[in-house]
């Protein structure tokens, strides 16, 4: 599509979108008196409307029915969490019996290392990526402890001098230098920082090839980008649910286990009476008898509040329909990259992208190095009512989301930009 810099342009792709009444299916945030342009769906994504009346549900189920609501509530508590997977199998691209939906990300990932990452002799490495979310190098630093080694079996593979994205080349020639003295690589599917999509499949395959296990990080990435975990035959992940997924702060998370790994009940594991077979749950048995289905690395019952925000938001996508989320997706960002070009090319330049123009490269999330005054022009965007993110020392990310942010937002925005780039401070 040929791209024309105007509000009225702005106005028939949203006229078009056949998403657009998605929109009124979340609240939007006020702030000035006006209706804020809210671009942090990677950081905390919009309420669902849907949300307060499945809480209440819940609330009043438990009310009416104490300890019977395990098996009495309108979605019985023992058997919540089965409902997800259907959900969830088509945004990460796995099958029902690869995916759980418990507890928050990272103790998800403390879980998911404890059973993938077992170094053994000189294989001991793990390989991850320069400014992955500093609670995934502090996971990584635990488990390395916690096997008597020291920080040198931490690989960080960075960008070049001068670059800003990380070579997907680099990434495979350090995994191949390893050779089989790796153990893991343990990479963000989206950098939260630049925003960078990285070749998962590739990834996968050279780890594999040296004999490590392959894992994610998708915080960034679910219900952002398109997932094939299982084809990928990536061997674990893990997500929270409150960016793109829109399921509210501390949402529960979730995890991904391929289906070669969960039919083995030997797998090494935390265990927890949650992830015990089913049928003997409640016997109350010594012997732990894994669920040979991602549920088997569960601990403890679901968090029934939490989930059924979860519900809402999960519904929200199904209804809309994934492709069709990531087409708008594709086209939304397409007209971001646009706009932000047209900005910054008219004169004086104002920043740099660190997030890759090619699309592949790329999902909601734009990260916007500012050469000067970064702190100047995001309070301006606050003032213009745009709820952006700052990172330090001079990154404003934003991310426009597909199910609730308009084409003719971005355009606004991109003016915000423009009108303030050569006024003074």
């Amino acid at each position: 599509m040929t791209f024309t810099y105007s509000a009225e342009f702005a106005k028939k792709l949203d006229t078009e979108d056949p998403l657009k009444e998605f929109r009124n299916e979340f609240f939007i945030p006020v702030l000035h008196g006006q209706e804020s342009i809210y671009f942090t769906g990677n950081s905390l994504g919009l309420q669902p409307k849907k949300a307060q009346e499945n809480v209440l549900d819940a609330l009043e189920d438990w009310a009416t029915y104490g300890v019977e609501g395990h098996e009495h509530a309108r979605n019985p508590w023992l058997g919540y969490h089965e409902m997800f997977p259907t959900l969830l199998a088509p945004i990460i691209g796995a099958r029902q019996e690869e995916i759980v939906v418990m507890n928050q990300l990272t103790v998800n990932l403390h879980l998911l290392l404890t059973t993938f990452y077992r170094p053994q002799g000189k294989r001991y490495k793990i390989i991850f990526e320069e400014k992955a979310f500093p609670s995934d190098e502090y996971a990584l630093q635990s488990h390395i402890k916690l096997a008597g080694l020291s920080n040198d079996a931490l690989v960080e593979v960075r960008a070049r001098e001068h670059e800003t994205a990380i070579r997907e080349e680099d990434i495979l020639m350090a995994i191949e230098a390893c050779g089989d003295e790796l153990a893991l690589v343990l990479i963000g599917g989206v950098n939260y920082y630049s925003g960078q999509v990285f070749n998962m499949r590739a990834i996968t395959e050279a780890a594999h090839k040296a004999g490590a296990f392959c894992g994610f990080d998708l915080a960034h990435a679910v219900g952002n980008v398109p997932l094939q975990l299982h084809d990928w035959d990536v061997d674990f992940a893990c997500w929270c649910s409150y960016k793109y997924l829109n399921s509210g702060p501390g949402g529960v998370g979730g995890a991904f286990i391929h289906g070669r790994h969960v039919s083995n009940a030997n797998l090494l594991r935390l265990q927890g009476w949650w992830g015990t077979n089913k049928d003997r749950r409640f016997k109350m048995e010594k012997t732990f008898d894994p669920i040979l289905t991602a549920e088997g690395w569960q601990l403890s019952n679901a968090p029934i509040v939490s989930m059924a925000v979860h519900r809402a938001a999960l519904d929200i996508f199904q209804s809309a329909g994934f492709k069709n989320i990531l087409d708008k997706s594709r086209l939304l960002s397409a007209w971001l990259h646009f706009v932000l070009n047209e900005v910054n090319g008219g004169g004086e330049k104002l920043f740099n992208l660190i997030t890759p123009a090619n699309s592949q490269e790329h999902g909601s999330q734009v990260s916007l190095l500012m050469l000067k005054d970064g702190k100047h022009f995001f309070e301006i965007l606050k003032k213009n009512r745009v709820i952006a993110d700052w990172r330090e020392p001079n990154v404003i990310r934003i991310a426009p989301v597909p199910l609730y942010n308009t084409f003719s937002e971005v355009f606004i925005f991109a003016e915000i930009l423009r009108k303030n780039i050569s006024l003074p401070k």
